[in-house]
This record gives structure tokens, sequence and C-alpha cells, in this order.
């Protein structure tokens, strides 16, 4: 049974033959999109672990892209209709949606065994342990024989719209140079089954010799890394012209 962000109101907090629980069925995983409280958040969406695996993209609550000016949320490229129904209860809907998304990605939706959502930001809940991690959404049951505790919340981040599913990676870089400087720091990877686009891994006062950690969660799978792109920039002009390096730069795929 896949438990699409089950009710809230009138269902949390009851007996579990009123709502959906982890006895209904050999195998029970949920994903939770809209888990903040019904007042005064109007979260539709239940919040406790109920199932043998329970799923909270984006930290369950509030999902990327759904907090768009209503005038370009319900003139979606889906449609008025789509677009009306999101508007309404957009973080609710994503959850079929990344259901949907994870037909098409096999691959996609690792979600990473973590105690909360603000851990799982950190660098306690990554790489995925010794048994893998879960596949959120149509291929949740393959992990069915590696469930070891009585509930296991899993964590992870999707994209603002289709196509949702991201590959995590933590990206570690050692900065050369003479001084410090300000400024910020993009880092794209190049693999054998794709390129991901630029992305910011540090912003404020870049020292050299110093080692700076940063997750990216890229939109493709890249496979075997080939290559890295290391760019730097000012915040403003600077007219000694500063240079910075990268020393070291390793790059480590949350999934093995």
């Amino acid at each position: 049974l896949s438990g699409l962000d089950p009710a809230q109101p009138y269902f949390q907090g009851t007996p579990i033959e009123v709502r959906l629980d982890k006895s209904d069925a050999e195998f029970v995983d949920v994903i939770h999109t809209d888990s903040a409280p019904t007042i005064p958040y109007l979260g539709f969406g239940m919040s406790p672990a109920i199932g043998h695996l329970d799923f909270y993209p984006n930290g369950g609550k509030q999902m990327p892209g759904c907090g768009k000016n209503p005038v370009s949320q319900i003139v979606d490229l889906d449609g008025i209709w789509e677009g009306t129904r999101d508007f309404v209860a957009c973080n609710h809907l994503r959850s079929y949606k990344y259901y949907s998304d994870s037909i098409i990605y096999p691959d996609g939706f690792l979600g990473y065994p973590c105690a909360s959502y603000d851990v799982f930001e950190t660098e306690r809940c990554f790489p995925c342990p010794r048994e893998g991690c879960p596949n959120m959404g149509h291929f949740a049951d393959k992990f069915k024989g590696k469930i070891k505790n009585d509930f296991l919340k899993l964590y992870l981040n999707t994209g603002e719209a289709k196509d949702f599913a991201l590959w995590r990676y933590k990206v570690t870089v050692t900065l050369s140079g003479k001084r410090k400087v300000k400024g910020y720091v993009n880092i794209a990877l190049y693999g054998s089954d794709g390129n991901t686009r630029q992305h910011q891994i540090i912003q404020g006062t870049l020292q050299p010799d110093n080692t700076y950690t940063s997750f990216i969660d890229a939109e493709v799978n890249i496979g075997t890394v080939t290559k890295v792109k290391f760019l730097w920039n000012n915040n403003r002009l600077n007219p000694t012209f500063p240079k910075l390096g990268a020393a070291t730069i390793i790059v480590q795929s949350g999934e093995n």
C-alpha cells in the first residue's frame, strides 16, 4: 500500500482501525508532502510516521514550487484546471506527482534515513548506510526485506517542477590562493551519464587553505564523474585582480 499524503483532519491521532497504518498490508510506504498543522497552516497531510517506510521530501511540509504567486500558479503549464487545483492544495497534490515521476526514474528519489530534516541538511545522514537507501514512490517495495526498525523516516529533496527527481552529491573543496576575498564559488559536475548546471556551494569570505563542504542536489544522475568545473566570482569589483583556485575537490555520491 502506498499512502500519498494521507489526510490529517479527522484522521491524525485516531485509532489504527480508522486511519492508514502499517498493519493494513504486508508493506506500507507513505509520502508526506503537506504535514504542517491544519490550524493555522492549512496542512492537509498527516505528520507522524505510520508505515514501514515514511518519506518526507523537502521536510514534508512545504514543497518547492508551491510558493509561486497565485496568477503564475493558476495559469500553469498544465492548464488552468490543474493550476487552480495546485493553488488550492499544491503541497498535498505533490505526493501523486512525485509518485508518477518515480515510475520514470527508477534510480531517483533516494530517501536518506535520518532523525529529522534539519539533521538531513548536515553531514550526519550522508551517504546511504550499508544496506542502501530506499527509493520513494513506485519502487519503494524493493527495500522490503531490508527494514530493521519499527518506523523508518526518510528525507530527500526534489525539484520545483517536473521532472522532480534529484540526485544528491557531497562536494568538499579546499581553496588555494594568496589571500582571502569575498565572493562565491560555483561547481558543475560532468559525468559518464550527464552534466549538471552550476551549483553555488560557498558564499561569503573565501579563505585559501580552508576546506568547505556542501551538498548538491543535482537534476541528473551523472554516473561516473569525469570532470568538475570550478568557478569563483567577486561580489564587487576588485582592482587588484585576486586569484583563487581549488587545491582539491572531492565529489561523493550519496547512493554508493
